[in-house]
């Protein structure tokens, strides 16, 4: 495609293009500027985009890859890290207990509803708890890695409604209080 065609059938796209813009943004300054910014890299990658494929939709994809990562960066720009220390409430009692019955009572159920679990998904879930990858786990048991996956996701399934049962009044108990 000559330059001259590939100009012509962009900015036939230009309303299209300005309404997918505004869409995103909810600005006319800011859908003005992912415009601008899809059309330069539109024309900048025009040897890029292959004839006879949907020219609409790889400048809606430019558009719209533009747009998250300029909001990605919007974000990141807007997270501020606390790095002070707050401790001073939570540490100046003259003596302090940690109490961790409530967690260690529960870690000790959850482990005990894990060792009910049937072996075939059992195994799987713990080597996967313990870090080994879904490829390893696969070459360790000798099974495939389909098999592998979809018994850990049964080991969670059972696990999730396990736990569900067993904490259902616990769960009642905070939501009425």
């Amino acid at each position: 495609m000559t330059a001259l065609e590939f100009n012509n059938k962009f900015y036939k796209l230009t309303p299209v293009l300005n309404s997918f813009a505004y869409n995103l943004t909810k600005s006319m300054d800011d859908a003005k500027d992912l415009y601008q910014e899809t059309a330069f890299r539109a024309i900048k990658n025009r040897e890029k985009f292959r004839p006879g494929t949907n020219f609409k939709a790889w400048l809606f994809t430019i558009m719209k890859n533009i747009f998250i990562n300029g909001y990605r960066k919007k974000v990141k720009a807007n997270t501020i890290m606390d790095s002070t220390d707050n401790d001073y409430y939570i540490n100046s009692g003259n003596v302090v207990v940690a109490n961790q019955a409530d967690s260690n009572i529960m870690t000790a159920e959850i482990k005990g509803m894990i060792q009910s679990l049937d072996e075939n998904i059992k195994v799987p879930f713990m080597m996967h708890y313990a870090g080994y990858k879904y490829q390893e786990i696969s070459d360790y048991l000798e099974l495939p890695l389909g098999t592998i996956k979809s018994r850990i996701f049964f080991a969670r399934k059972e696990l999730k409604d396990m736990i569900s049962k067993r904490y259902r009044d616990v769960a009642d108990i905070r939501v009425r209080a």
